[in-house]
């Protein structure tokens, strides 16, 4: 068996969102902004900040809601591509979004406290 090691473990005590694929800690539930998001793979949240991922180069997509620069993002443990980064968005309307994460709904699992 691998043993697997994670660049940051979430507390314990808060209810977290980890990759479905390898377990490995994404997001504090804490730092969700937004459950209304789509995704090329379904359903999709928005964050404020995630761990344990990795950055991919900025280009420019249409997307629902415009032209956006993004990046994909993916788990640092097992490269799995998970959603992407909004680095610019060009319509002041959706500027909110710079610097904050997608993840798709079919990359995550709810872990610690969700009972």
């Amino acid at each position: 068996m691998t043993k697997m090691t994670f660049q940051a473990y979430l507390p314990n005590c808060h209810r977290t969102y980890s990759c479905i694929h390898c377990r490995a800690h994404l997001a504090n539930h804490d730092e969700l902004i937004s459950k209304s998001f789509q995704g090329s793979q379904g359903r999709a949240y928005l964050f404020n900040s995630v761990v344990n991922v990795g950055c991919g180069l900025a280009e420019e997509r249409v997307l629902l809601t415009g032209l956006h620069a993004v990046a994909d993002i993916y788990c640092e443990n097992c490269k799995t591509t998970l959603g992407w980064k909004y680095e610019h968005a060009f319509e002041s309307s959706q500027k909110y979004k710079e610097g904050k994460f997608i993840i798709e709904l079919a990359h995550m699992i709810k872990d610690n406290g969700w009972d």
